[in-house]
């Protein structure tokens, strides 16, 4: 299972054009059982890793996240700040209150 293997290629019914198929997918047409069998297989182990996989699927969420933050903060810089102020002072808040009730 490795990420540089190729992209598998399906054809498209209406135009005959090339279109990416997901690792997890089985493609379509095939008659050996053999070959259908392992397709499957392969398919299967592949949406397993893609599933199980959390520290990758961490990293493609911060990775939005951070493309988000980044588109917010070029159309709304004033905001962006004002949002960065606030959990500056919601992250203080949190602290100051766990240090107050800890040390009584």
């Amino acid at each position: 299972m490795s990420s540089d293997a190729p992209v598998p290629v399906s054809r498209d019914a209406v135009s005959g054009a090339a279109v990416p198929m997901p690792r997890t997918a089985v493609p379509l047409g095939i008659s050996d059982p053999v070959e259908k069998a392992r397709a499957e297989l392969k398919a299967a182990l592949a949406a397993i890793e893609v599933k199980a996989n959390v520290p990758r699927r961490l990293a493609v969420s911060i990775d939005n996240g951070v493309e988000k933050a980044r588109t917010f903060s070029r159309r709304n810089p004033v905001a962006a700040v004002a949002a960065v102020v606030a959990g500056a002072a919601a992250v203080g808040a949190a602290v100051w209150a766990f240090v107050r009730s800890y040390s009584r």
